[in-house]
């Protein structure tokens, strides 16, 4: 049981929920101004991990073809038989019906929501069979993370949550591009329309690039039309410096990109987090 656990927790990359979680309770917070409650602050782990956990467990399934023929993923549970395609299934049905369980005890708005939430995060799997625009839907899956987040205690959608939501897809997307890089030859030969596969290294830095940069600038639109002070805005200094980072990391050697992907973004959402509550708190 213990093996069988920790194989579905490679299988998801249960640790990289560092992700998306953050930004759920930015919103949150922000929405409250303050402390929104324990028993948000369940539900909204809950239907996190829920929704990640379907994303990620479909997205195996589906690319079970094209992971078996990759070095770098042929070794994944899902290939190389440790968790059947039946049992992947039976876990993909059910966090779907956790997640949406999840929002249907928080409010109705959550509800209705969690189902074209779970559609566009399972839509991502198949998007890059058909065509370069998969890291968009894959940042936008991510992004609708702090709408979520401040649905659940507004019962509503203000405009400082759209501008965070586009500001995490650019995000998303970026890192997403660069991670790509990796996989460029298998795309190729495996006719996949990753961003890398059909236009090439350096466009897709060039993009890479230009994305982060408008994750900045939305992010800065969320700060001001949510009137946040100065330790946010503190926060975005040290986010637009994490980037760099990242990018440089990635420019001068791709095998720097496990590190820029997860280590960096990690403790960007993270690190964005805590400078809200100090915003909010102090």
């Amino acid at each position: 049981m213990l093996q069988k656990i920790k194989d579905f927790r490679e299988l998801v990359m249960f640790e990289h929920s560092v992700f998306s979680m953050p930004f759920i309770f930015i919103a949150m917070i922000t929405a409250m101004q303050g402390w929104f409650g324990w028993k948000l602050l369940v539900f909204g782990i809950i239907a996190s991990i829920s929704a990640r956990n379907f994303a990620m467990a479909f997205n195996r399934y589906a690319d079970r073809k094209y992971d078996a023929t990759n070095e770098r993923t042929k070794r994944r549970p899902s290939v190389d038989g440790r968790i059947s395609p039946k049992a992947m299934l039976l876990f993909i049905a059910l966090n779907a019906l956790i997640f949406i369980a999840m929002g249907y005890a928080i409010n109705t708005l959550c509800f209705y929501l969690s189902f074209p939430i779970l559609l566009i995060l399972a839509s991502y799997s198949l998007m890059k069979r058909f065509t370069s625009l998969a890291h968009i839907v894959l940042g936008l899956s991510l992004g609708l993370a702090p709408i979520a987040g401040v649905a659940a205690v507004s019962g509503e959608i203000p405009l400082w949550s759209l501008y965070l939501c586009i500001g995490v897809l650019f995000w998303v997307a970026g890192f997403d591009l660069l991670y790509a890089l990796q996989d460029i030859e298998h795309d190729k030969k495996e006719g996949l329309y990753s961003v890398p596969s059909v236009f090439g290294i350096q466009k897709t830095l060039w993009l890479s690039r230009i994305f982060h940069l408008a994750t900045i600038f939305f992010w800065a639109l969320f700060i001001r039309e949510a009137h946040l002070g100065l330790w946010m805005w503190i926060g975005l200094i040290v986010a637009l410096f994490a980037l760099c980072f990242e990018q440089y990391l990635v420019s001068q050697n791709f095998h720097n990109i496990p590190r820029a992907f997860f280590t960096v973004n990690g403790y960007l959402g993270i690190a964005l987090l805590g400078f809200c509550i100090f915003d909010i708190h102090f």
